[in-house]
């Protein structure tokens, strides 16, 4: 049994009118079943509008489903009081840092969450040491958050979520405003974290080279969950993803265009590395 897990998940967006009566729907999850793994990294891609973000909103109780059930960590989502322990269950990181850093000092940021939750003080420095460490910021700890580069604060974003010991992160497009260096450097963090502090992790992204790597790979469409596979398994049908409008990774594209001129090539090719030696195979 997974640590996220939604039965017959439905949301809709409500439009009012003037009056305050429903004007407008809009179906933005439909009917979705998933179980995540404890410990796993999954990716969840999918274009603008397909979902995904509304999806991922619900995983931390910040949306509460029109029908259906969400369950984290057992806890029914739905439910006022499991609002806080869903919360410490699953932490979110966010597309913005800047919407999620609210101190002048880096370490003070990072402690403002266990603080919140009651954390004596000793156990509070503790969790932020812990948390700095864990995201290589540590040196950067005395520094204003104004003066970080964006793949900085986003990793200083994670450490104030860490540093609240959730099971799960939640990344919402979490490199989206950030440079290709900045991207990078958040993407090896969260990595570094789920395999060795073992937190379950859930990347909303449009980035497919960020997801080469994932245990998992979900694509929605139109609301709904249409792939769920390896990175090989889903990068393998380029026509599929293609109609969904999404890209495949650099290398996967090339290769799938080398085929259809008559180059025999694996369907599953999905680094530079893996096509170079697949080509240097040929005779």
């Amino acid at each position: 049994m997974g640590i996220i897990r939604t039965a017959k998940l439905i949301y809709d967006y409500i439009r009012m009118d003037d009056e305050g009566q429903p004007s407008e729907k809009n179906r933005a999850v439909d009917n979705v079943d998933v179980d995540i793994e404890k410990g796993s990294f999954v990716a969840i891609l999918g274009h603008n509008g397909s979902g995904k973000s509304t999806l991922a909103k619900h995983f931390n109780a910040l949306l509460a489903p029109t029908s259906g059930t969400v369950w984290v960590g057992e806890k029914d989502t739905s439910l006022d009081e499991n609002i806080l322990p869903v919360r410490m269950t699953a932490g979110m990181v966010f597309q913005n840092p800047d919407n999620q850093i609210i101190a002048n000092v880096v370490e003070e940021d990072v402690g403002f969450g266990p603080e919140n939750m009651g954390v004596p003080t000793d156990d509070i420095w503790k969790r932020v040491d812990e948390s700095l460490e864990a995201v290589g910021m540590t040196a950067y700890r005395k520094a204003s958050p104004n003066r970080l580069s964006g793949g900085q604060k986003q990793r200083v974003a994670i450490a104030g979520v860490m540093a609240m010991k959730p099971a799960c992160i939640v990344m919402d497009e979490p490199t989206a405003m950030l440079d290709p260096s900045g991207r990078k450097e958040v993407i090896r963090t969260v990595h570094e974290l789920n395999k060795k502090e073992g937190i379950t992790v859930i990347l909303i992204t449009h980035y497919m080279n960020e997801v080469t790597d994932a245990d998992r790979v979900i694509v929605m469409d139109k609301g709904s969950i249409v792939m769920d596979g390896t990175p090989r398994e889903i990068f393998s049908r380029v026509e599929e993803l293609h109609a969904c409008r999404l890209d495949v990774p650099q290398a996967t594209e090339l290769a799938y265009e080398l085929r259809k001129e008559g180059v025999d090539l694996p369907a599953d090719i999905l680094t530079p590395e893996e096509l170079a030696g697949a080509l240097c195979q040929l005779r």
